[in-house]
């Protein structure tokens, strides 16, 4: 039994089918199958079920998934520890947060990072997913809750202002109206966000046109005149065609916090970068 065919196994019980696993993993699906297929041969039992919709784990599947993500766990575990130890300036950081957030506020103290230590290559992941930091899915993480998962290191970084912004020229409507206008808001998975009940306090009057759950298109389609939106300020100021709305009433800002696994506190190119953040950005 091979360690990498345990790997193929974990990356297919999780995305569910051959090709998910296999771009998870950066390999083509004949080597994913042929190596599941090895596995099979080496515990002598089928792992999954497979049908039109995708691998299904069988009862013994299932047997074998609680130990290999044990051994998935200890791998990474010495990966971490080994990772952790490392001081010199070079090497990868792979880094996730929201797609507004990486380009409007982490891109330029990302770029001066890299003018600082050429030799350290930096992964940026914006992604609406919580990649996991103790799977090494990400180095360093930045969210707008804070972590609740056990031995990660976490620290609040700042607390971002919010402001509602419409197309440049456009009428700017009145609080506690709001029947001149229309709103591009938060989807409703989304809907018990604070500047939602802000929105629809401030503009009761006010029809949703647009849900989406991505700020930067929030901001496109305002630009666009479709609609006013409550946006973060850096992107909202930094965004070509739009213009803050005042109504009398900020809405809610957001703290942002910033976390990595405690095996990788002292992880020289990751302290580096945290430094750096937090005299750039922390308020």
């Amino acid at each position: 039994m091979e360690w990498d065919d345990l790997r193929v196994f974990l990356a297919v019980a999780r995305e569910g089918t051959l090709g998910a696993a296999a771009r998870k993993l950066g390999q083509t699906q004949p080597t994913m199958g042929r190596r599941l297929r090895a596995l099979e041969g080496a515990v002598g039992q089928k792992l999954f079920q497979r049908t039109n919709d995708g691998f299904v784990i069988t009862d013994e599947g299932a047997a074998v998934l609680n130990h290999a993500e044990r051994m998935e766990e200890e791998a990474l575990a010495l990966q971490r520890q080994l990772a952790g130890q490392e001081q010199l300036l070079d090497g990868s950081l792979r880094i996730t947060s929201s797609d507004w957030f990486g380009a409007y506020v982490l891109t330029p103290v990302l770029a001066e990072f890299s003018h600082a230590h050429p030799r350290v290559t930096i992964e940026l992941l914006t992604d609406a997913r919580f990649l996991s930091l103790s799977r090494r899915e990400a180095d360093l993480a930045f969210r707008i809750q804070p972590f609740e998962e056990p031995d990660i290191a976490s620290r609040k970084l700042l607390s971002m202002p919010y402001g509602l912004y419409t197309r440049t020229g456009s009428v700017h409507p009145v609080a506690g109206n709001g029947a001149d206008v229309v709103l591009v808001t938060m989807d409703t998975a989304f809907g018990s966000m604070p500047d939602v009940a802000w929105l629809q306090r401030m503009l009761p009057r006010a029809p949703v046109a647009v849900r989406s759950n991505a700020r930067l298109i929030q901001a496109q389609m305002c630009a666009q005149g479709v609609g006013v939106a409550v946006l973060p300020r850096p992107l909202g100021d930094g965004f070509a065609g739009l213009e803050r709305i005042e109504l009398g009433e900020d809405p809610p800002s957001r703290d942002t916090w910033v976390g990595y696994h405690h095996d990788l506190r002292r992880l020289g190119r990751l302290r580096a970068l945290l430094d750096m953040v937090f005299a750039r950005l922390a308020n």
